[in-house]
């Protein structure tokens, strides 16, 4: 018995109400037969049946809330119903129908509905808070291997860290629900495993039998289901991630000619139309331009013979989704005001060379000095570490400075931050930085990590450059992004041109709050801590 658990549908809907049930518990189901009507804030959604089978509960009243990844009816898949007693008609159709089919070498006589009885669903726990939905990087196991409790199985990826799934108990994996580089929902089931006390069954006969292509059907009956594009409720069959898919990238589902049965819009379908290649049904028909090529000549020598050339369509998931989210948001709701300045970290550099010997094997790097700075500057202009209230009419000044740094991790942008600036050492600062930069690196931040900053810096000159205009990390106040350190000539006290560490850096503030002279008062504390670091031990606690 399967739950189904219900999908999005729609961006944010996270609950719905029954309007009406189409089925009762015991009826038999079709693949796409509507099931149930369910109403959100927006519109009327039709929910249909996964698969075949039959209902056995519906978890949810008509007029009651039904919760989205939340189980709305359990149904037994076609496969998995119990056979009915055998009546004397039953044995008489028996007698006279052929013998059954010998069990496949990979599926015993007996053995394949016994484990598919004693299998159990994984259901994707909660992995964060408000995270909904992650994306399978990679399986450490394959169907049909043992594992043991605690077993790293398989990384996911959510919008925020890579998270690593383990096994909850000993045991065979029976099933993978999601495959590798597709979206698993949280609620939903991501792998099926026999437990080890099930049975004595060997890791060999727990894999489930090859699915053997479906054999073709009759042309005069395959074709007015697939030409039409439409199921047998009158409706193209497509899964709820199709849909989604589809809405995303602005297409109507009667666009896309579906490759599946009864002419369902798989996934790979969509992809295709996105790239504007036809789909394999519709390969053998050329299209208008193709054989305008032939005609012309030209064919052989302009069709490319390998994929050099195509479009590549990549999904925008996960970090990369939420930056872009959050930094349209930050753009449009927040007046920017840029302010550039140089500062010279000569006597910087130095101080930092003279207690490197003395930093107890921590990666001494300018960054604990900057962050030490900037929350003795916010003595000065605390405003730079408040924040807007989300109606707009109250600034919150924040009782603690945490500086959160820019890192360019292997998911996408991070913005982990060091908690308390104000309170560490520098070596306590150096040692948060270091922590935090392998986590986010390795896509292992903690949640906690990410939350809670109140000023940002961007070290965009670790990667070469020298001037940027950073975007303000909301609901922060202000960002400053940090050039490459050169070596320019400056003059002296003297008017002697001499050899200076000179870098630049760009602030970005929060207009509602901040002005300019502000923001200039705040750098000019901030550079004056950088440029003479020996003035900052008259103001550690």
């Amino acid at each position: 018995m399967s739950d189904f658990m219900l999908p999005d549908i729609g961006e944010g809907i996270v609950e719905c109400e029954v309007v009406e049930w189409r089925v009762a518990e015991g009826d038999v189901i079709e693949e796409d037969q509507p099931v149930v009507e369910v109403m959100t804030d927006k519109a009327l959604v039709e929910i249909t049946a996964p698969e075949p089978g039959r209902v056995t509960r519906l978890y949810v009243a008509q007029g009651d809330i039904a919760k989205v990844h939340a189980p709305l009816f359990a149904y037994e898949a076609e496969g998995e119903q119990e056979a009915e007693p055998a009546t004397a008609e039953g044995s008489q159709q028996a007698a006279a129908s052929p013998a059954p089919a010998v069990p496949t070498a990979t599926e015993p006589a007996g053995d394949g509905a016994s484990r598919e009885a004693s299998a159990k669903d994984f259901i994707l726990p909660d992995i964060g808070e408000g995270i909904v939905e992650c994306e399978v990087v990679e399986w450490r196991v394959a169907e049909g291997e043992r594992i043991e409790e605690d077993q790293p199985l398989v990384d996911v990826m959510t919008d925020k860290a890579l998270v690593e799934i383990t096994a909850p108990e000993a045991g065979v994996v029976h099933r993978l629900h999601v495959a590798q580089g597709e979206v698993a929902r949280v609620h939903a089931p991501l792998f099926a495993y026999v437990p080890e006390d099930a049975g004595d069954v060997a890791a060999e006969e727990a894999v489930p039998a090859a699915e053997e292509p479906a054999a073709p059907a009759a042309p005069a009956k395959a074709a007015s289901p697939a030409a039409q594009g439409r199921g047998p409720y009158g409706r193209i069959p497509a899964a709820p991630a199709v849909r989604r898919l589809l809405r995303e990238h602005g297409l109507a589902l009667e666009e896309v000619p579906g490759s599946g049965k009864q002419g369902r819009v798989l996934k790979e379908d969509v992809l295709r139309h996105l790239e504007g290649q036809a789909p394999e049904s519709a390969a053998a028909q050329p299209s208008a331009a193709a054989t305008s090529q032939a005609a012309d000549g030209h064919a052989g020598a302009s069709a490319p013979s390998s994929a050099e050339g195509e479009v590549r369509v990549e999904p925008l998931r996960g970090v990369r989704a939420v930056m872009a989210r959050r930094m349209v948001e930050s753009a449009s709701t927040i007046p920017h005001f840029q302010y550039g300045e140089e500062i010279d970290v000569t006597e910087l550099l130095a101080l930092r060379e003279r207690l490197k010997p003395l930093a107890e094997g921590s990666r001494l790097t300018l960054m604990p000095f900057f962050m030490k700075a900037m929350a003795l500057a916010v003595r000065e202009a605390p405003i730079l570490n408040a924040r807007l209230n989300d109606a707009g009419d109250e600034i919150h000044y924040l009782p603690s400075v945490n500086v959160g740094m820019a890192v360019d991790s292997r998911s996408g942008l991070l913005v982990p931050n060091v908690k308390g600036v104000e309170r560490l050492s520098l070596l306590g600062i150096a040692a948060e930085v270091a922590r935090l930069t392998e986590a986010a690196r390795a896509g292992k931040v903690a949640a906690s990590d990410l939350k809670g900053g109140t000023i940002s810096i961007s070290n965009i000159g670790a990667l070469g450059g020298t001037y940027a205009a950073p975007i303000i990390n909301a609901p922060e106040s202000a960002i400053v992004a940090i050039g490459k350190t050169q070596w320019l000539p400056r003059f002296d006290a003297d008017d002697r041109v001499v050899k200076r560490a000179i870098l630049t850096v760009t602030w970005a503030g929060d207009h509602r709050i901040i002005d300019g002279g502000t923001i200039a008062r705040f750098c000019n504390a901030w550079k004056g801590y950088l440029e003479a670091p020996e003035s900052m031990l008259l103001h550690l606690s």
